[in-house]
């Protein structure tokens, strides 16, 4: 979080398929160039980290490169424009972009390892963050959303922001992850300083305060455990009578099958969940079986709270259902009216901009 106090979160959008047509593209990638260029510029590489990783601030931008405010797309094709845009610039500003959305984001550690030469710092720990934002959002926090999409920045001196979106196909929505590596203290304890989001469900959050103590244990039982006996309490388990609650349920989870995983566990001897969550092949199959056991036989209950907050398209400033942030809203308003000022962009194409950041705010 930066001195402002501006947050980081989540923001849940429509799921829209289709893409973006390659005129519209084109232009999104030269007026994101000149955004981030002014940024830097004026603020410096670690304040675009911190506004990227502000949902007011991104739908505001999105909005003035002229996407569609409210659609899932709005990640994807920003981020996009945003790398594109920056091609061949990452030195002179100081800022890099890996991943991307489907097969692209598999190549974020391989495209943080390709800046190593022009950084200040081992490339290493940013791959680790990559990496380990990803897990905790697509396993460690189960709320219903599979990662498609992953973009990492991040600065010469080890600085850095994600910003990953699920998608739901159930529900029809899209939800988008922000994370700011400056507020990141513990990966597995509430990494993100504020999680928003427009709808609210059920998940198995074992990234929330309240699981600490789940988190020992599932450690504990990964570590200490033989892989035979934590397959015999799974089997046990699927022939008692449990309470139906949202997430810890073994009707998708064969514990046969996990049995190669746990012997993985058990031999790599993680001292701790984080060591635990990082291991090759522990997802989220894995992780509710551990929940599982970790309640019902230790007594140790996993948060089901869902960690949601921000709403960017059912917020309303009317109040209902709940308020805007007006001050976040209107301070990230003013700074884009200010970059778009000093944008070198023809006179047409920045009046489009800011015709379309008036009709965002109203």
């Amino acid at each position: 979080m930066s001195s402002s106090g501006r947050r980081t979160g989540i923001a849940n959008l429509p799921l829209h398929y289709g893409k973006v047509p390659p005129w519209l593209f084109e232009r999104m990638c030269k007026l994101a160039r000149e955004i981030a260029i002014v940024t830097v510029s004026e603020f410096g590489s670690k304040e675009l980290l911190c506004r990227l990783s502000d949902p007011f601030w991104f739908q505001a931008f999105g909005c003035v490169l002229g996407y569609d405010w409210h659609s899932s797309g709005v990640t994807t094709t920003v981020c996009g424009a945003l790398k594109e845009g920056m091609r061949g610039l990452e030195k002179e500003l100081g800022l890099f972009i890996a991943g991307g959305k489907g097969r692209t984001s598999r190549k974020t550690p391989t495209e943080i390892e390709n800046f190593g030469h022009l950084l200040g710092v081992n490339p290493v720990p940013l791959v680790y963050a990559s990496r380990m934002s990803a897990k905790v959002d697509n396993s460690a926090l189960q709320d219903g959303y599979q990662l498609y999409h992953h973009s990492f920045f991040f600065t010469p001196d080890g600085s850095w922001a994600v910003i990953q979106q699920g998608m739901n196909e159930a529900n029809r929505y899209a939800r988008r992850y922000h994370w700011l590596g400056e507020k990141v203290t513990d990966f597995v304890c509430e990494p993100e300083s504020a999680i928003c989001s427009q709808a609210k469900g059920e998940a198995l959050n074992l990234v929330a305060s309240e699981s600490t103590e789940a988190r020992q244990v599932i450690a504990r039982i990964a570590l200490e455990e033989k892989p035979d006996k934590i397959v015999s309490q799974l089997i046990k388990l699927k022939t008692l009578d449990l309470p139906r609650r949202a997430y810890l349920s073994l009707e998708d989870i064969h514990p046969d099958r996990l049995s190669k995983i746990f012997l993985s566990t058990y031999e790599h001897q993680p001292q701790d969940f984080e060591s635990l969550l990082g291991l090759e092949g522990v997802g989220p199959k894995t992780l509710r079986a551990l929940s599982l056991i970790s309640e019902l036989v230790y007594d140790t209950p996993v948060s089901l709270r869902d960690p949601a907050r921000y709403s960017f398209a059912h917020g309303g400033k009317d109040g209902h259902p709940y308020p805007v942030d007006r001050k976040t809203y209107d301070s990230s308003i003013q700074f884009l009216v200010q970059a778009l000022d000093k944008a070198k962009i023809g006179d047409r194409e920045k009046l489009d901009a800011f015709r379309r950041l008036k009709a965002w705010k109203s």
